[in-house]
């Protein structure tokens, strides 16, 4: 679209034109054309479209000058700078008018053009400039105090968007602020208050220092009680827009605050008082850390601020007719008012404050549930209702520091301690629940939703926590769902509310409620709004659940089973219903599936007009995989429903959806043929099952093996029910199984579930599946590979493990076969022309077989595995290692006494027989018979551990050692344990580091008796980070590692202790760096490399497990340190980097200063012409790794403001391959959300 000059000159002609009509239009078609790309005007064009826009900022129809405005935004855009500033003075000029209009539209003008140009270009450094300079003349100057207003309210916006690109103006702005604080219009000090605040994001730190003496001095002089209160609510702004800046003067502001908020009378200096330290806890954590006390001290007394209102009137009267009460008869509180009663801020501010505190400090919660929890509790009964709903967001909020910290150790510890803080929260149940009990019928809705919101959290923290309070709760529910004037709203939360209660407490507390919830909830079903007719129908499935449980442990409640029609009439009502929501439909269709499942018995006449629904609805697209789920509920039933209705539709559409892309979809689909086939195979027809099996070779493959699992556990199915019908796919069915069973992927339940369709096939006596037969298909690639090559491998070394696995079973369940296939395995292994696969086979296969049968009988077996020790093939020597300790797991008697016999001599093969004993170890622990047969064996065992271990001979012999006393000590912790503690005194050096190394395999992420003595022992297992031998120092890192990340309950207590030494680890000591000459050349080593990279690693999984127990700004020293090592520790700090901005990012953003100078010069490093490819790579990788870390920096909330990061992303900006490469990095990270932040204060 050409836009001709002929063009524009109509269109100014008609926005001079007396009708403002022409005008009107005139302007809006110049928005039109100022918004099109390719816009361009010569020079005097500009000046008449510019001044006709100025002149119409004075036009008197008001829509023309709203138009002119929004003109004005998008002319800054298009026109030279002259005239930009020539908008920019105009307008400051009309700031200055005497017509009040004028100055409005002039104001609303500037605040366009500021918000309209683009950041950091240098129109809008030149534009910010000149306003700014103009501003600063205005403000104090203007006589009309509305001038002033506005000035500063868009010097705030200004200094708000581009603040860090007007640091020459930084001081003259600031002064000018500060005079504004003494003004004697209190809007006028607060405007300037909000400017300072966003002021101090960006100025640099002689200016923030000389900001914060003055006011520091004013509050110190405390001359009249309006400006002191002006000065302590900019502390609480500057605190809340720069925390990390204040965390110098906390020493300072808070005896100073604690004394203005006691000694004042003044109720709103008060609640600025509260306000500051609010914000001063959430910024400055740790500064704030020695006056936390005091100010919940303070808090506290000012949650009960309330000198206008007596609350033993009511609660005299609660006493009286605490069992009479109805809606009509409310407390006269919520009648009383009174303007000039300004004490609800006092206790709202307090309550806010003691959020925070909850908030910031979850290693208080023994104290807060000691001392705040009572008082909380106490003021639910709060008048005002603003501030009892933030009592009740208080209180939430230290419910869920509860759960949130309640992980499963400390759920364990907590059982046994009455000081815990899930015991103290159970003793304080009846107070809370007595707090709340009228509440929950208040007239009041945003009362109930927060009553509910407190109850929801104690039932998600404490299960069963309401049993015995059921009768004062279940009323409350009653009466909002009965409630002729609740919202949709106030329906959903309680609603929400129910859900929440039924499925944290047992069936039996409900039974006396079922059949006043009953019709409640099903009158719910039939409300318009289509929200709570979805978390009705959820919860009527958790009701039918209590009515009807199918879990033979609970009692069914048959007299409820009178309500089953009538939640059948109201579910299917919703099912029969095409144009519902989607979310109703799947609810309703889950309902039905579940209300089948447990009532079915007492539905037979309605079950048949309901299946063909169902049917329908699994022929549409958006509600089939919820009816598949449904259908497999109700065919699941222990009532044995009849289903055959609807089975031969039914198979085929679910077969029919294994051809669809949805793996939701096919995962739900195999799962419900299989129960469907069970259950009612016996009725279907031959072609239904071919259908079945025809879909299902494609599904079995590598690239998903839960689907593979799925399908091979459907065919194992099909062939129990028709064998026959296999026979026609067989062909098809036995190759993908065949390559499935050749894929390095394949393990766990998709393995079992081929080998139980093997077994199945030769139970059912399918042709051509004999044992022999089977066998020999599964041994046929390699036999016969299809590359000859001696010195490869036939097949991936993992599937001779599957195939081995495959073959064990076959022989377990044909025993006959048993003597005939070892004595041919035996026989395979002896021969010298067998390939090396073949060898490694044998030996594995043996392995597997030894382990379920007794071996003993073949005289020759031992003396032909241990020859296999001396194989030239790793592969071979590795099998015949497996081979023996599964072959001894199954005759310990014969086996173990040879093993130790062989240890003991043999020490060229003692990384081997050390390898068999770990398997037998490991085989002997899956249950208690095992481990009992084990026993007698575990002294002998033990003791020739150490001797291995005493004998040095190399670190891999110690670490197999140390597996084996791990695995060991877990099978007897009450005896071993003690006894592995003994040698941490030993004097040599590789048994201490074999004893810690052990007790890493002692731990798992299992639950386990070794546990409770771990406890006593870890301390002294740990202090081996102080051990001379740095192997030992090392070893112990990994092992605290393990104990962080598998069991953190273990080492919480003792962090104290322990983080000292962990840092200490993290330095570069130079007594562990050494030159080694290379011929001409010298190499510098680094000894304590290994150390340090142990002690970030650890320090990386503490900050996942342990957070609560850390000092975040001690812990950042130390990764700053490590931003300046070597290259592995650069790039374990980057990714700590990326955690701890996520979860403490105040605390991050403090140290930019510190953080940003490491990652600067490493993303700016230039590589020397001459280095090699793989320095080039190696800079390269360290490059994009500081690079995300610095996009993770980036999402701190108001890190843009920092001007050292402006300053490293212009530098970025300003070098192509560094800004192409940063470009990349923030897409990918956009693109796949890999980062999720959850802000942790």
């Amino acid at each position: 679209m050409a836009f001709s000059m002929y063009t524009i000159q109509s269109l100014l002609d008609k926005m001079n034109s007396v009708d403002k009509d022409y005008r009107f239009m005139a302007t809006n078609d110049l928005i039109s054309a100022l918004q099109h790309e390719y816009f361009k005007l010569d020079d005097e064009s500009e000046k008449k479209v510019v001044n006709t826009v100025m002149g119409l900022l004075e036009d008197k129809n008001g829509e023309v000058q709203n138009l002119a405005v929004k003109c004005l935004g998008l002319l800054v855009t298009k026109v030279k700078e002259k005239y930009v500033e020539k908008i920019a003075n105009s307008l400051c000029d009309g700031m200055k008018s005497s017509s009040e209009q004028l100055r409005d539209i002039s104001s609303i003008g500037l605040k366009t053009v500021i918000a309209d140009i683009a950041f950091q270009s240098q129109l809008a450094v030149l534009l910010c400039k000149l306003i700014v300079s103009r501003l600063l003349s205005v403000i104090p100057t203007a006589q009309d105090p509305s001038v002033q207003l506005e000035a500063l309210d868009i010097l705030g916006d200004i200094l708000k968007k581009y603040g860090g690109l007007l640091s020459d103006h930084h001081a003259n702005v600031q002064q000018c602020l500060i005079s504004q604080l003494t003004n004697s219009r209190l809007a006028v000090r607060k405007r300037a208050t909000i400017a300072l605040g966003q002021l101090v994001i960006c100025n640099n730190n002689s200016l923030f220092t000389e900001l914060m003496r003055h006011l520091i001095s004013e509050l110190k002089q405390n001359r009249s009680l309006s400006t002191t209160r002006t000065y302590v609510q900019c502390i609480a702004t500057i605190s809340r827009q720069a925390g990390h800046r204040i965390g110098n003067y906390v020493d300072t502001l808070m005896p100073l605050l604690f004394t203005f908020s006691l000694q004042q009378d003044d109720d709103e200096f008060k609640d600025y008082c509260l306000q500051a330290l609010e914000s001063l806890v959430l910024r400055c954590p740790k500064e704030v850390t020695p006056y936390v006390m005091k100010i919940v001290e303070i808090c506290l007394q000012y949650l009960k601020y309330d000198p206008n209102y007596n609350y033993d009137s009511d609660e005299d009267e609660d006493m009286e007719g605490e069992d009479d009460i109805d809606e009509d008869d409310d407390d006269d509180q919520e009648d009383y008012s009174d303007d000039d009663d300004v004490s609800w801020k006092v206790r709202r501010a307090a309550s806010r404050c003691i959020d925070a505190v909850i908030r910031s400090r979850p290693e208080l919660l023994h104290e807060f549930y000691r001392n705040v929890s009572p008082t909380l509790i106490s003021r639910f009964k709060e008048r005002e209702e603003n501030v009892k709903s933030d009592i009740f967001s208080a209180y939430v909020t230290l419910l869920r520091q509860t759960r949130t910290l309640a992980t499963v150790e400390t759920r364990i510890d907590d059982a046994m301690d009455e000081d815990g803080p899930n015991s103290m929260l159970q003793g304080q149940i009846p107070s809370i629940v007595k707090a709340l009990h009228k509440l929950l019928k208040d007239k009041s809705m945003k009362t109930r939703q927060g009553c509910f919101s407190v109850l929801s959290e104690v039932c998600l923290v404490l299960y069963g926590s309401l049993n015995n309070h059921m009768a004062s709760v279940i009323p409350g529910i009653v009466y909002s769902l009965s409630d002729k004037s609740s919202t949709s709203n106030m329906k959903i939360d309680t609603l929400l509310f129910l859900q929440c209660v039924l499925t944290h407490h047992e069936a039996e507390v409900f039974y006396p409620h079922i059949d006043v919830l009953i019709p409640l909830v099903i009158d719910k079903v039939s409300d318009m709004f289509y929200k709570v007719v979805s978390e009705a129908l959820f919860v009527l499935q958790q009701l039918i659940k209590i009515m009807r449980p199918l879990d033979g442990n609970k009692p069914s409640a048959s007299k409820y089973d009178t309500h089953a029609r009538s939640i059948y009439k109201s579910t299917v009502g919703r099912l029969e219903t095409a144009d519902i929501d989607q979310e109703v439909k799947e609810r309703a269709i889950m309902c039905m599936g579940h209300l089948i499942c447990n009532m079915g018995d007492i539905l037979q006449a309605e079950l048949r007009s309901c299946l063909p629904i169902l049917v329908a609805r699994l022929r549409n697209d958006s509600t089939r995989l919820c009816t598949v789920k449904a259908l497999t509920t109700m065919a699941n039933s222990p009532l044995n429903l009849d289903l055959t209705l609807i089975l031969p539709d039914g198979i085929q559409l679910l077969s029919s959806f294994l051809r669809k892309n949805s793996r939701a979809l096919k995962l739900s689909s195999l799962t419900a043929l299989n129960v469907f086939i069970r259950k009612f195979g016996l009725a279907m027809s031959n072609q239904l099952c071919d259908d079945v099996f025809s879909e299902i070779p494609l599904l079995i493959n590598e690239s998903d093996l839960h689907v593979s699992q799925l399908a091979l556990e459907l065919i194992t199915t099909l062939i129990q029910i028709n064998p026959n019908s296999f026979m026609k796919h067989r062909e098809n069915i036995l190759r993908e199984v065949l390559i499935l069973l050749k894929s390095p992927l394949l393990q766990g339940g998709a393995l079992n579930a081929l080998q139980g369709f093997l077994c199945q096939t030769i139970k059912s006596s399918i042709p051509n599946m004999s044992p022999n037969e089977v066998l020999q298909m599964l041994t046929h690639p390699i036999y016969y590979p299809e590359s000859q090559t001696q010195s490869t491998l036939a097949i991936h070394k993992q599937a001779f493990y599957s195939i081995a696995k495959c073959v064990a079973k076959i022989i377990s369940e044909s025993s006959n076969l048993s003597t005939t296939v070892v004595q041919q395995l035996i026989r395979d292994l002896e021969s010298a022309s067998s390939s090396v696969s073949v060898k490694m086979f044998t030996l594995l296969a043996l392995g597997e077989i030894g382990r379920i049968l007794n071996m003993s009988s073949f005289q020759n077996l031992k003396s032909v595995i241990t020859s296999a020790f001396s194989s030239s093939s790793e592969e071979i020597k590795s099998a015949a290692s497996f081979a023996l300790g599964n072959i001894a797991a199954g005759n310990l008697a014969e086996y173990l006494p040879f093993i130790f016999k062989e240890i003991e001599s043999e020490s060229k093969k003692q990384y081997l027989l050390l390898h068999s004993l770990k398997e037998i170890i490991v085989c002997q622990s899956s249950h208690s018979a095992a481990v009992q047969s084990l026993a007698p064996y575990v002294s002998t065992i033990w003791n020739l551990l150490f001797q291995s271990c005493e004998k040095a001979g190399g670190e891999g012999i110690r670490n197999m050692v140390a597996e084996c006393l791990g695995k060991l000590t877990i099978l007897d912790p009450e005896n071993l344990l003690p006894d592995l503690h003994n040698h941490l005194a030993s004097n040599s050096s590789f048994v201490r580091c074999t004893v810690v190394n052990a007790v890493k395999f002692a731990i798992s992420e299992q639950h386990h008796q070794v546990d409770l003595k771990l406890r006593q022992y870890i301390g002294d297992f740990l202090r081996s980070l102080e051990d001379a031998d740095p192997n030992v120092r090392r070893v112990t890192l990994v092992t605290l590692n393990s104990a962080a990340h598998n069991k953190p309950s273990l080492i919480k207590d003792m962090l104290d202790v322990i983080l000292p030494s962990l840092y200490d680890k993290t330095i570069i000591r130079k007594d562990m760096i050494r030159e080694v000459e290379m011929g001409p050349f010298k190499h510098t080593v680094d000894d304590g490399l290994d150390i340090r990279k142990a002690a970030f690693e650890c320090m990386y999984t503490l900050l996942d497990t342990c957070l609560d127990k850390l000092d975040i700004f001690q812990f950042l020293n130390y990764v700053e340190e490590g931003l300046k090592d070597h290259y592995d520790i650069k790039m374990l700090t980057y990714l700590m980097l990326i955690r701890l901005a996520a979860l403490c990012p105040n605390a991050v953003l403090q140290r930019f200063d510190k953080i940003l100078d490491p990652l600067r010069a490493t993303v700016m490093v230039q590589v020397k012409a001459l280095a090699v490819k793989q320095e080039f790579e190696k800079q390269n990788e360290l490059k994009r790794s500081a690079l995300r870390a610095l996009t993770s920096l980036m999402k701190i909330p108001d890190s843009d403001k920092s001007l050292q990061l402006n300053e490293f992303l212009q530098q970025i900006n300003s070098n192509p391959a560094i800004s192409s490469m940063f470009e990349t990095i923030k897409n990918d990270e956009s693109g796949s959300g890999s980062f999720i932040h959850t802000e942790y204060k």
